[in-house]
């Protein structure tokens, strides 16, 4: 062991003095003090200072430890809350680990398999795998044979320091040299490492093993889970599609998880209807969908609605069901639902969803009235569209902006209403929204298309007048920051 303390001095922890501190009464039964001092660290309100206390108190006890309470402890401290007391739960375990069995008289308790174990893993959430694999070399000189624990815990260590290739060794040709058969945990660790590094083939490869039965193991729902969103993710629908169908003849049965990895893909590629019986498959099946099936079912079909009319119904099918489900719509799933119904011109709709949404606490945003704003406009309400952008200054939410109110113009223009869009370009000037040359050149197409060619040559030289004014105003800006800049060089000569 003296050489793992060599190699890590900075994680081990200066001890003070008991004699400074009496929050830890002496003279306790091991078992008391260590229950005690146990859930204090599970709050994380022990202090390193507090810890090293109660090991001098169990130092002066005639017998060991109970093992178990000890690395109960060990535990609580690598897993402490934060903010804690124990804020580097890694250096207080290691500093006591090495206070063990060493000492005069007997030891406090000698390390277990599982004292290793709680070791490694706390190397791993403090993304420590050289550390953790010093932990592993000293438990194998140490004489102790590997099980399924400690070994699952070196790939998880390996996986998060990715090091795939090393735990896939491990996995497939050292692990029974440790004396230890892996299970299905052990390869769905090392398939979520294939994953996480974009290598989902490889991922499938060891599944396709545990289907097999060379592995020892057959896949379950997690193996599924972690491959198939992994491909999703490289942008191999197809293979997980498939992968998905093979999942359900081998009769695993796919969860929450699963169904909304396969919802999310089919909406993405304009197949809700196929979504939709995904969905109501897993109804049937006795599988509760959460907020967000349901939310991506929504938005899926909504993608579609602008294409087929009669989805935005079936939108708000499953809009109405989210709320039956007990769960609460938030901002971004109401404006989904009001922007489908202003595209469809239905705007009393889409009004009553809106004050449907105030109604229950949920506050809108920038999006929520853009989307209401542009289907008034769309639609020929100009006046109520102006009364909510003064709203959403009014509240504070800020203004839709030139880039927006540009692309209602340009709308506009071509669908011949230029009456319309100078209107609004009218309005923006009006409430301080400085138009640029996207829209000019919106108005200018606008009176061209409906052959009022005067107006639209005056609104040209006014573009031009525009722009030249506004490249005064950045000229004269620079000439100040040049004046700037030579005062204070001149300041500092």
């Amino acid at each position: 062991m003296s050489r793992l303390h060599s190699s890590a001095p900075m994680l081990l922890l200066r001890r003070r003095s008991s004699s400074t501190s009496t929050s830890l009464p002496s003279h306790r039964a091991p078992h008391v003090a260590l229950a005690a001092a146990t859930e204090r660290a599970r709050f994380g309100t022990l202090s390193p200072e507090e810890a090293h206390e109660l090991f001098d108190e169990l130092l002066q006890q005639a017998t060991p430890v109970p093992e178990r309470a000890l690395n109960g402890f060990l535990a609580a401290l690598a897993r402490a809350p934060a903010p804690a007391t124990c804020s580097d739960g890694l250096s207080l375990v290691v500093a006591l680990f090495s206070r063990m069995s060493r000492g005069h008289g007997p030891p406090v308790a000698s390390p277990t398999v599982h004292t290793y174990s709680i070791l490694l893993d706390c190397c791993c959430r403090a993304r420590q795998p050289d550390l953790a694999l010093a932990f592993f070399g000293c438990f194998l000189r140490a004489g102790f044979k590997g099980d399924e624990v400690i070994i699952n815990t070196l790939l998880k260590v390996l996986c998060h320091a990715k090091r795939t290739d090393e735990a896939a060794d491990v996995l497939l040709h050292r692990i029974t040299h440790l004396g230890c058969v892996p299970n299905a945990i052990s390869y769905n660790t090392v398939i979520k490492g294939l994953c996480d590094g974009s290598r989902s083939q490889h991922a499938l490869e060891l599944l396709r093993m545990m289907a097999k039965q060379e592995a020892g193991c057959s896949p379950d729902v997690v193996s599924y889970t972690t491959v198939i969103p992994g491909f999703l993710k490289e942008g191999k629908f197809s293979m997980a599609s498939n992968l998905f169908h093979e999942m359900v003849q081998q009769g695993v049965v796919p969860d929450v998880v699963t169904y909304n990895s396969m919802i999310d893909v089919l909406c993405k590629r304009g197949r809700s209807k196929e979504a939709r019986q995904i969905l109501d498959c897993a109804i049937l099946k006795s599988l509760k969908p959460n907020i967000v099936t349901y939310s991506t079912m929504l938005h899926g079909i909504l993608i579609y609605a602008h294409a087929k009319c009669g989805l935005v119904d079936e939108a708000f099918l499953i809009f109405e069901d989210i709320q039956k489900q007990g769960m609460k719509p938030n901002v971004v799933t109401y404006s989904a639902m009001i922007d489908a119904f202003c595209g469809k011109g239905r705007m009393n709709d889409a009004i009553e969803q809106f004050n449907q949404m105030i109604d229950m606490g949920v506050r809108p945003d920038v999006q929520t009235y853009r989307c209401l704003i542009q289907g008034y406009c769309t639609h020929g309400h100009l006046g109520r569209a102006k009364e909510l952008v003064y709203e959403m200054m009014e509240k504070s939410i800020g203004c839709p902006g030139v880039v927006f109110f540009n692309s209602i113009m340009n709308n506009l223009c071509k669908e011949g209403r230029v009456t319309d869009a100078q209107d609004i370009f009218d309005f923006m000037k009006h409430i301080g929204e400085k138009p640029n040359v996207i829209t000019f050149n919106s108005l200018i197409d606008g009176y061209c298309l409906v052959g009022k060619m005067q107006i639209a040559s005056s609104l040209e030289y006014m573009m031009i007048w525009y722009r030249l004014a506004l490249s005064l105003m950045q000229l004269r800006t620079i000439h100040l920051l040049m004046d700037t800049l030579k005062l204070e060089w001149w300041m500092l000569r």
